[in-house]
């Protein structure tokens, strides 16, 4: 049984949780969005990232070299950090998802697949 951590959104925020579940029964998923440890971390196989609010530290990056990744809102390198999607309006930069590994730096993990995302805000609105 493959042992995957979420650190970030909870059940609550995402449906990802779920979705992981429901793609393999022989998943065992945990989530937080507190800060952690290696202690906490020390028996899963793989990390995700999604809306972490934390730095990862020193410790568990070097123990786990290429099984953290991160699922990142904006189209890297642009955005970087909280709030990425306003920033992408903010600034007219481009906009889309990217999945990295991480790092010790912040949103700059090799990439492992991304893709521009044209947000159109009125595109389905309906007249009023």
């Amino acid at each position: 049984m493959k042992k995957i951590l979420l650190l970030g959104y909870n059940r609550k925020q995402t449906k990802l949780l779920e979705n992981i579940k429901n793609f393999n029964k022989n998943i065992y998923l945990k989530n937080y969005s507190s800060k952690v440890n290696f202690k906490k971390v020390k028996n899963f196989d793989l990390i995700i990232c999604y809306g972490y609010r934390h730095k990862i530290g020193k410790e568990i990056l070097s123990k786990y070299k290429n099984k953290i990744i991160n699922l990142h809102i904006s189209y890297l390198p642009y955005n970087k950090g909280a709030h990425p999607n306003f920033w992408s309006f903010a600034d007219n930069t481009p906009s889309g998802v990217t999945i990295h590994e991480v790092n010790e730096d912040l949103d700059s993990g090799r990439i492992i697949y991304q893709k521009k995302i044209d947000f159109e805000l009125l595109k389905n609105r309906k007249k009023t």
